[in-house]
């Protein structure tokens, strides 16, 4: 499109959404938050930034643009660690923020139902079932910023998924604005429809390729009377997975969140965000010393957390039962160096909960912090992930013994972040990279030998889309292609996302 073109379609767009809702480069307020991702691995230009204050607005920038020819972006929170919502490089792509529709439309107690519109904050739906004496349990660490479409867009997991599904199983129906500018509002609160083609279904996780979401209904569930949070020490990964399947028999649905930490992810925690550890004054955590340790014989950590209808006091004594049956995977003993043994702790209080989540949650801008990561997001069958573990660590020592390896994430429903520091002479430039090819290739190979997925709940973006192509099924991705073209034939939405365009080479293996 020509500088004319653009200029037209910036006419266009202000005459009909107004001249607050079309913000360009040259503006007096910065673009930068729309053009950057949240690692600060991907930026971008932009030839606008558009924000409609409702559906028909949305629905308008998209027919507009595409009459234009320009391609749109949608994003909500941009919290995407895979680069899915931020422009490419041409400064030619109009980003379609959808932060002005903010608006919780309704909660339905008696069919345990919300319809909320896409740029409400997750936190902000969390806050409005509360106050209706429901649960909307998907959480995440970024849920004060993360959008509930950028969250269905995406298909988001979270800490409760092995309870309460990831948010594919909480989405009673959706709201789309079509690649055409039409919109098909299917916002029903029903837990049984079957009229034909599941559309929502495709549209959750299609990380706007395909339509973008505008509004959901969303299944409510009644809130917990009580609640109870342990951190408990396992000596390793095989451990962790025992002590998981004795939570799952004895506490069955009860059993809401399943996490885990190896020892470097806390020491990072403890070195560059003290704060959060010192939060934790009266848990009966390791010392300080045993944080930053790192050897075999430290101890892996799960998080583990149970809900109970009747109280507070019957969760904590369900899940102490877990862990005095439990007793044997625990590591409790003073180490070779005299320091503090790891024991299991039991929350008490809503301050020591809200301490230990933090501790979980603090990992990822720890991580931050401490530098450049090689950064996986992984599924496996539960039962198989010492395996991973163990097989990849071999070759990491074998071939980058300075390397190290940052390891946590959703034991639960098998969701690992397995993330790896580079030595030093691999931190930056071309060496980084030749190092993260490496290790992917590594990663995914053992991944996919081991029945997994390289991509569990972050989506596939920018950053995963050769890998996508690469190692699906032939057949499956002529398919993904197919619904593409005919969804969007003129490559309107989020281009080259997910799917490689055409042209794209993809790099070297």
């Amino acid at each position: 499109m020509s500088s004319t073109g653009h200029a037209d379609l910036l006419r266009a767009l202000r005459a009909e959404l107004g001249e607050q809702a079309v913000r360009e480069p040259h503006d007096s307020q910065p673009l930068t938050e729309h053009l950057q991702d949240w690692r600060g691995r991907y930026h971008g230009r932009a030839l606008a930034v558009v924000s409609p204050a409702d559906t028909a607005g949305v629905a308008t920038a998209v027919r507009l643009c595409a009459a234009h020819g320009a391609s749109l972006v949608p994003q909500g929170g941009n919290t995407s660690l895979v680069g899915g919502s931020v422009p490419d490089a041409s400064g030619k792509q109009v980003v379609l923020s959808l932060r002005r529709l903010n608006q919780v439309l309704s909660v339905d107690e008696n069919n345990l139902s919300m319809t909320a519109q896409a740029g409400c904050t997750l936190a902000e739906v969390q806050q409005a079932a509360a106050l209706a004496g429901l649960l909307f349990p998907l959480s995440l660490a970024s849920e004060g910023t993360c959008t509930l479409g950028g969250v269905l867009a995406t298909n988001a997991g979270g800490t409760q998924v092995l309870r309460y599904g990831t948010a594919r199983e909480l989405c009673l129906g959706l709201e789309v604005v079509t690649a055409q500018g039409e919109v098909w509002s299917l916002l029903k609160g029903l837990r049984k429809d079957n009229t034909g083609y599941d559309l929502r279904h495709l549209l959750i996780g299609s990380e706007g390729t395909l339509g973008i979401i505008t509004a959901a209904s969303l299944r409510l569930y009644p809130a917990p009377k009580g609640c109870a949070t342990a951190l408990v020490p396992c000596a390793n990964p095989a451990a962790a997975v025992a002590l998981l399947r004795q939570a799952r028999l004895a506490l069955d649905a009860g059993l809401t969140a399943c996490e885990l930490m190896a020892p470097l992810p806390l020491s990072l925690v403890h070195t560059h965000l003290p704060d959060v550890v010192g939060a934790l004054a009266g848990v009966r955590l390791p010392t300080a010393p045993s944080l930053q340790a790192q050897g075999e014989d430290s101890p892996w950590w799960l998080l583990l957390e149970a809900v109970s209808p009747l109280s507070d006091a019957d969760a904590q004594e369900r899940l102490a039962s877990v862990l005095v049956e439990a007793g044997s995977a625990t590591a409790d003993s003073t180490d070779a160096g005299g320091r503090e043994g790891a024991s299991p702790c039991l929350s008490q209080s809503l301050s020591q909960r809200a301490a230990m989540w933090r501790l979980r949650e603090a990992i990822p801008m720890a991580e931050k912090i401490a530098g450049r990561m090689v950064k996986h997001d992984i599924g496996l069958p539960t039962s198989r992930i010492p395996d991973f573990i163990a097989q990849v660590d071999v070759v990491l020592r074998q071939r980058w013994p300075d390397s190290a390896v940052v390891c946590f994430g959703h034991l639960g429903d098998g969701n690992l972040h397995f993330n790896v520091q580079p030595p030093a002479d691999c931190a930056r430039g071309d060496a980084f990279e030749a190092f993260e090819l490496a290790v992917n290739t590594l990663v995914f190979d053992t991944v996919q030998a081991l029945g997994g997925t390289i991509s569990a709940e972050h989506g596939i973006g920018e950053l995963r889309k050769h890998e996508l192509a690469r190692r699906h099924p032939p057949a499956a991705l002529a398919a993904m292609q197919a619904i593409k073209l005919a969804l969007d034939p003129k490559g309107v939405l989020n281009p080259g996302r997910m799917l490689p365009a055409a042209h794209e080479d993809a790099p070297s293996a």
